[in-house]
């Protein structure tokens, strides 16, 4: 059971996040010709926190 709480708790913080981001890129109203210049950023800067937060809640 504890091999799997590990990567399930990095998938929801990850999904949460990322989720989180999406939205407020999809609702800012950019006018990029491409969007991935505002994904790229915010999908890495996603998987940084999470990483972060996933050391914090491993105690």
């Amino acid at each position: 059971m504890k091999t799997i709480v590990g990567p399930l708790r990095r998938a929801l913080i990850y999904g949460l996040i990322s989720y989180g981001g999406l939205v407020l890129i999809n609702n800012a109203e950019l006018e990029l010709p491409n969007m991935w210049i505002a994904y790229l950023p915010m999908f890495i800067g996603v998987y940084v926190v999470t990483q972060w937060l996933d050391r914090r809640f491993q105690g």
